[in-house]
């Protein structure tokens, strides 16, 4: 952001982080991955007592268990919720009024963060149909994508003067920023199988090779269409291929990831560069960072791609006995079994 909007905009990441924190300890944990109350969402209630925290964790609508303690599922799970926040509020910088982001935070969690996490992990409907989203590709990034291009639409844009110009005040600290987020995402990805297993190898390297493949494509359509690149348009393909693998990281091939990094690298660079500057509806849109095609679209490309790409092998790694059935027809699924 500009100097003039940067703290601003770091203490709504700042706050976001906090009050997902309180949110998710007092009721919506056991929303996204507690006992069954509807087929999108679990039973709401707190869990902080010493008993809960030192038990063993298990997702009770899923009938599964991991051997860790409960205290540890919840800050693992935690962390993806209040990663979903700031990034929503990537599409909102510059004019969101803070006392009306206090307030949709925690109500967006509890209304739809926790709702697509129990519908696709927590053993919701989805799961139950065997949608696979290996570590939140739907969950966080079609659902933050979506919602900040809403939350964009209503709350209106930033005044022209601040639109006019969009570099950030330190490029030098967004690559420190997007490095930091890189190597961070090894941990994104390979921690959702909940052990130190095979298939949580694959995810971390089919995390590098598909966020690799996608920042190079993505600086070549730079230097094919602009007549140069750009740092920036890195970072942006950089992020389009950690978004795009996260569906698909343990159960497709390296060179499943590398043709997922070939599609976040082009078509969201389309949707972003082409779409949202010649489209009189997206131009309207301030969505100050490029959340929807960042997020949305690339999220989208890679839970499309998983479905292409996913392995019998990558699948059985994950505990995913029916891949077919998994992705198209049969209701026979389980995530995790395993452990």
């Amino acid at each position: 952001m500009r100097s003039k909007w940067a703290i601003n905009s770091a203490f709504m990441a700042f706050y976001g982080f906090a009050a997902t924190l309180i949110t998710w300890v007092l009721w919506a944990y056991k929303i996204g991955f507690g006992i069954y109350m509807l087929p999108f969402a679990g039973r709401p209630g707190p869990v902080v007592t010493i008993v809960e925290q030192l038990s063993q964790s298990s997702l009770p609508s899923a009938n599964l268990l991991q051997n860790f303690p409960l205290s540890t599922m919840i800050y693992f799970q935690f962390v993806f919720a209040a990663i979903t926040i700031v990034i929503l509020g990537g599409a909102l910088l510059g004019r969101m009024n803070f006392t009306a982001w206090m307030l949709f935070v925690p109500l967006w969690i509890t209304f739809c963060y926790s709702i697509g996490a129990y519908s696709l992990w927590g053993g919701g409907f989805l799961f139950q149909r065997g949608v696979i989203d290996y570590s939140g590709g739907y969950v966080i990034h079609v659902s933050s994508g979506t919602a900040g291009f809403v939350a964009a639409h209503w709350v209106g844009p930033r005044l022209a003067q601040d639109r006019e110009d969009s570099r950030p005040n330190n490029i030098l600290c967004v690559l420190i920023g997007a490095g930091i987020l890189w190597i961070g995402w090894n941990g994104f990805n390979g921690g959702d199988p909940y052990a130190a297993s095979a298939d949580a190898g694959v995810a971390v390297l089919n995390t590098n090779i598909c966020t690799a493949m996608s920042c190079l494509t993505w600086t070549v359509m730079d230097m094919i269409y602009f007549k140069k690149p750009s740092v920036l348009g890195a970072v942006q393909g950089m992020i389009t291929g950690l978004v795009g693998i996260t569906p698909a990281a343990g159960v497709v091939a390296g060179w499943g990831a590398i043709a997922i990094g070939f599609a976040t690298g082009t078509i969201p660079w389309v949707s972003m560069n082409i779409m949202g500057k010649k489209v009189a509806y997206f131009r309207k849109i301030d969505d100050v960072l490029g959340i929807f095609h960042t997020h949305c679209v690339a999220g989208f490309v890679g839970g499309m791609c998983t479905g292409l790409f996913a392995t019998i092998e990558g699948c059985a790694a994950f505990g995913i006995t029916n891949p077919g059935g998994a992705i198209g027809k049969s209701r026979s699924i389980s995530l995790h079994s395993k452990y």
